[in-house]
């Protein structure tokens, strides 16, 4: 089972739309794929029409490793379940804190899902804490989107520092600029010097695009509504880059 986490630092970066659009091409491809929703806002979870309330809270998810199965929850589609969140995920750190060994606590819980699953998207909270030392430990492949303003650069070097020194099972960190405005100069520039794959950056480019921000009226995948769409194209592009690193 792979494990790809989609984390930033920073928020509204355009982190919930990829990781609910490239698990839902993962299913589309006959993949078993599970979606946790870390994000105490549940948006992962809203998108796909789940309710979101996690019985006995999170505390109780964490006290054994089979304590995931019952939590987890089918979608409208096939080959693609979810782990949905709530508010009580605004506790996560804390409860991981209280275990024997926090780090790698949520690689131990995940383990038994190894058997029922090709794939597993992590889409995590913009934090720095405890929950997210343990998706770096967990994680295959840490996907990043970066804005392509120089803050935003600067944030992933910010984490890629923080990887290289701290990290004690550091992931293949895989950046990509989304949300992209070619309307911009800024935009087009920045998006022009790290291309080819400079720096570790993939090749496709996610565009800023009112079509994705639909996803919330919706409540659904993009490419289950907008199926020949540029912004559709672009995530199976870049799902099939992703595969590629595998």
């Amino acid at each position: 089972m792979s494990i790809i986490a989609i984390y930033n630092l920073k928020g509204g970066v355009g982190k919930t739309s990829t990781v609910v659009n490239l698990a839902y091409l993962a299913a589309r491809d006959g993949a078993r794929t599970l979606l946790w929703d870390l994000d105490p806002q549940g948006s992962t979870t809203f998108y796909y029409r789940i309710k979101p309330k996690v019985k006995g809270g999170v505390k109780k998810m964490l006290r054994g490793q089979h304590d995931l199965d019952p939590a987890i929850r089918g979608t409208d589609f096939d080959n693609l379940d979810v782990l949905p969140s709530d508010f009580s995920y605004r506790r996560l750190d804390r409860a991981l804190d209280t275990t024997k060994q926090p780090v790698r606590h949520l690689r131990m819980l995940l383990k038994p899902l190894k058997k029922s699953y090709d794939h597993l998207f992590l889409d995590c909270p913009t934090s720095l804490s405890t929950l997210s030392e343990s998706v770096f430990f967990a994680a295959d492949l840490l996907l990043i989107p970066v804005i392509p303003t120089t803050l935003s650069l600067r944030t992933l070097d910010q984490i890629q520092r923080h990887l290289k020194k701290r990290a004690a099972r550091p992931p293949r960190v895989l950046p990509f600029f989304c949300m992209v405005d070619r309307r911009k100069k800024l935009h087009k520039e920045i998006c022009a010097a790290y291309a080819d794959g400079i720096d570790g950056f993939l090749r496709t480019t996610i565009p800023f695009a009112s079509v994705v921000e639909q996803m919330g009226l919706e409540r659904a995948p993009l490419p289950s509504y907008d199926r020949r769409g540029h912004a559709t194209k672009a995530f199976e592009a870049l799902w099939e880059e992703v595969k590629g690193m595998m």
